[in-house]
């Protein structure tokens, strides 16, 4: 008897479990059919299913793109905010995953470091040659070796020349003469001190030292061996002379610079050349003094780009009072470059995303909502780029995993809701309609002005505008975007035009018709 009841206690509980089962599968199925998904614990209804490569279309059923990838579920609380088609919603959990941060724009004073490398070169201003004027031989060597100090006035060497000697013999003659017609008349002495003055310019122009004339004055004896004597202080860099060496007039005997200032000539690439002007300090370093920093000052830009390096050699100027500082040394110079001495709006760099034709930035909307907005930027320095325009200050901007939003949302899809889209809209309408194209996505400006420059490269011509009334702007030089860039070659520099324009973000416009001034005139005669 008790086995026959253990036997149907066992069949019953069996039974039970089996139909708990059988519910609990139904149930499951029944879910799946209707679209609700179990996720994290929770269940949540799967609303719709979005295309894996960001673009716009969904299906209200599973399926695959033309790539065999399969699309992905849009859960209850992801889908777009109403009212807002352009703005990218992603949840609350799926923020905290993906390990989102932001930041605010602030003013900031950017300071840039802009380096290159450079060559110390002797100040072309403290260099000197000694040249003879003369024939002659050198009798005798003071400064013999190379890299020698002198100071001026010392003597470099004797030399023996019959030029010489006939110099000083012709101002002695001229000398005694001038004293011999010390009773004579006026016009007599005028005459004899004109040869003495004549006969003096010539041992100057020679190049005979001053304190050799002196002597020659005092004693009044021809001096068979003159002295030649340096006229600056400096290093001796070359040394031709020989002793008993004979030199004709235009030898160089020797080359001597000052080296208590030298010139650093520093090879800048040319992206950087804005950011460099005279009177800019400049630090400077070398590899042989570790330790020791030397400040100059930029003093020149050179006006030549090299073509090989495309860089322009920049003059600093560097006091070199204790001479650690040799021609030919290399050094590695930093400039500290400002974009202007006022604070600036700015963004980090991180938060950018360049799609190629502009920059975007996530703008942080709400919890899980972020706004894809176009922006134009300017100076760049320290992490941080100057806001031209599309951001206000203290707007929060995702600096981190914004690249992940895009791969986690229809950002591509949201994209194409603004920007070029409306603008073709606006083109296409205006060619049709040949008028205003106020109905479509995005209301047109009008207004008239002078082209002053044209970038065909880029599409972009600057243009000195009249007043636009329906913006309240006042008359002034811009530059602007022109929507269908092939149409720049019709026209050139100083030609006055008539121009529709609609704005592509904020405060960003673009041009999407233009037309010479006189052809607008004949068709509105017409």
């Amino acid at each position: 008897m008790k086995s026959t009841a253990k036997i149907l206690l066992t069949v019953s509980t069996m039974a039970a479990l089996l139909s708990a089962g059988y519910w609990l599968g139904s149930t499951q199925s029944q879910n799946a059919a209707n679209g609700v998904a179990e996720d994290t614990g929770k269940n949540r209804k799967i609303l719709y299913y979005r295309n894996p490569m960001g673009l716009p279309d969904t299906s209200p059923v599973p399926k695959k793109d033309p790539m065999g990838m399969d699309y992905l579920p849009v859960y209850e609380g992801e889908e777009q905010p109403s009212g807002d088609p352009g703005w990218v919603s992603i949840s609350p959990d799926k923020v905290q995953k993906l390990g989102v941060r932001t930041e605010s724009t602030a003013m900031r004073e950017l300071m840039r470091t802009v380096r290159a490398v450079a060559t110390v070169q002797t100040d072309e201003r403290q260099q000197f040659t000694l040249v003879t004027k003369f024939e002659g031989w050198i009798q005798r060597l003071y400064v013999n070796t190379t890299g020698q100090a002198v100071k001026k006035g010392d003597a470099l060497m004797d030399v023996y020349s019959p030029d010489l000697i006939t110099a000083q013999q012709e101002y002695l003659i001229a000398l005694k003469g001038l004293q011999s017609t010390a009773d004579g008349t006026p016009d007599v002495r005028q005459a004899m001190q004109r040869l003495v003055e004549s006969a003096l310019q010539r041992l100057r122009n020679l190049d005979i030292a001053e304190t050799e004339i002196r002597r020659l004055q005092r004693e009044g004896q021809v001096q068979q061996y003159l002295t030649l004597r340096s006229k600056a202080d400096g290093v001796v860099l070359e040394k031709m002379a020989v002793e008993g060496q004979r030199f004709m007039p235009g030898d160089t005997l020797y080359q001597i610079a000052d080296l208590s200032q030298v010139w650093l000539l520093a090879d800048v690439f040319e992206q950087d050349l804005g950011m460099i002007h005279n009177g800019q300090s400049a630090t400077v370093r070398v590899d042989a003094y570790p330790g020791n920093v030397f400040n100059g000052e930029v003093a020149f830009i050179y006006p030549s780009i090299t073509p090989e390096t495309r860089t322009a050699v920049v003059r600093i100027v560097l006091p070199n009072p204790n001479g650690l500082l040799k021609p030919a040394m290399y050094a590695r110079v930093e400039f500290a470059s400002s974009h202007s001495k006022d604070k600036v709006l700015t963004v980090p760099d991180s938060a950018v995303l360049d799609t190629g034709t502009r920059r975007v930035v996530l703008v942080e909307r709400g919890a899980g909502l972020f706004e894809p907005r176009t922006v134009k930027l300017g100076f760049h320095a320290d992490g941080y780029a100057e806001v031209l325009g599309g951001l206000r200050l203290g707007e929060a901007v995702v600096i981190k995993a914004n690249f992940l939003i895009d791969a986690e949302s229809n950002f591509k899809g949201a994209l194409s809701g603004f920007g070029h889209g409306s603008f073709e809209a606006v083109a296409h309408e205006h060619d049709a309609a040949g008028s205003h194209a106020g109905e479509s996505a995005r209301a047109t400006h009008r207004g008239e002005g002078v082209i002053r420059a044209l970038d065909f490269a880029h599409g972009v011509v600057t243009l000195a505008h009249e007043p636009i009334a329906s913006l309240n702007w006042p008359a002034m030089t811009m530059d602007f975007r022109v929507f269908e860039p092939s149409l720049l070659p019709a026209f050139k520099p100083g030609q006055h035009i008539v121009f529709e324009m609609a704005e592509e973000s904020a405060g960003e416009f673009v041009l999407v018709h233009i037309e010479a001034a006189e052809a607008h005139h004949d068709h509105s005669a017409h």
